[in-house]
């Protein structure tokens, strides 16, 4: 892993090639800073766990101080890599004790989709934060009795939604809100691969709460939520199975889903786990266009639009979230597009009916 300075020194290279990215003051800024510090622990020490705490070497306003995991080996690991101290070390048991740890802020969710409900829950019992990957939860129902448990205990949840802080993402937000790309038309969001070893977790219906769509699908619903900038009213979908015995009943292979929105537009989306190369996202107005490809990956995006290349540097994804999520929770600030758990059941709300339109065949209305 690169030092902070090495970091800084290469964000700071690449202001001087484009200064007028929005992230040219960002190096300075850290450099500079001298503020309060967002300290979490992280539940799930799996890849997307590693990975988030990897890219929190390089946050100055947060820091990674603890640990919640059922594997002894990987905690003393992790302990060793991150510098953690055996009193911030805790297991799927014990750790509703975090409640009196006064050096834990917030702990960030990073299991298996089908369990997100109950540890979000008791996170929130325990008086801390919460930061739980997406989707939130396997279903709308679920999702609701999760964000009433973080009101009642006074903390915020937010959703591990890193593309909301994304710079090419941000600047055709941008260019859709000012009216350069006219009146909107279509979205079209393609998310899928082939997915590898049949026993994983996100092949099992309990774990996952469903298939592609519960793991690579909610990008393109999400997306085209954002890049619309409009709630769908209504959603048609059909599902495609061609290994019944790798994806087995209820977890689904591959789903094409249509958005109907009150402006006109209209989305078409795919998700899928058999078929790579599928990461694409693509805007079309009255008077331009935007596209990303990749558009959700882990970087560096690419995206162009009908005025040219959109050419923001790349910095980590979970570096810059976990920077702006400490912003929120520690500063108030609110992002250009939200993190929070009503944003997150929104699209909870969409798979539901996606998983309705195609176990029924019929259009789902969503203005009710």
């Amino acid at each position: 892993m690169n030092s902070r300075r090495d970091f800084l020194q290469k964000i700071a290279a690449s202001a001087m090639v484009m200064p007028l990215m929005p992230l040219a003051g960002w190096a300075a800024r850290m450099n500079n800073y001298d503020g309060p510090v967002l300290r979490v622990a992280i539940m799930g020490l799996g890849g997307y766990g590693n990975r988030v705490a990897e890219a929190m070497r390089d946050c100055v306003k947060a820091k990674l101080v603890g640990v919640i995991s059922g594997t002894p080996s990987k905690i003393k690991d992790w302990q060793s890599r991150f510098s953690i101290p055996e009193k911030n070390c805790y297991n799927y048991e014990n750790f509703d004790r975090i409640k009196d740890n006064k050096d834990i802020d917030v702990v960030y969710i990073t299991t298996p989709n089908g369990l997100h409900h109950d540890q979000v829950i008791r996170v929130a019992a325990a008086g801390k934060h919460v930061i739980c990957e997406k989707p939130m939860a396997i279903n709308a129902k679920e999702g609701q009795e999760m964000i009433d448990a973080c009101k009642k205990a006074n903390v915020q949840l937010l959703v591990g939604y890193r593309m909301h802080f994304e710079p090419k993402t941000l600047e055709i937000i941008r260019m859709r809100n000012s009216g350069e790309f006219g009146k909107i038309m279509f979205f079209q969001g393609q998310c899928g691969f082939k997915i590898g070893d049949p026993t994983q977790w996100r092949l099992n219906k309990q774990l996952a709460g469903g298939g592609a769509m519960m793991d690579i699908g909610i990008y393109a619903i999400n997306g085209a939520r954002y890049m619309v900038g409009e709630e769908p009213i209504w959603v048609t979908a059909q599902e495609t199975k061609t290994d019944p015995v790798k994806f087995k009943e209820g977890v689904d292979e591959t789903i094409q889903f249509q958005f109907g929105f009150p402006g006109g537009a209209v989305a078409s989306c795919l998700s899928t786990y058999n078929m790579n190369n599928l990461d694409r996202f693509f805007l079309d107005g009255e008077k331009g266009f935007a596209e990303l490809q990749p558009s959700t990956g882990y970087g560096p995006i690419k995206g162009r639009t009908n005025k040219g290349e959109l050419t923001h540097p790349h910095v980590t994804h979970q570096t810059v979230q976990m920077e702006e999520m400490a912003g929120i929770l520690l500063e108030g600030k609110q992002p250009s597009i939200p993190v929070n758990g009503e944003e997150a059941l929104k699209d909870l709300k969409l798979i539901d009916a996606i998983y309705k339109a195609v176990k029924t065949g019929q259009k789902v209305d969503l203005k009710g």
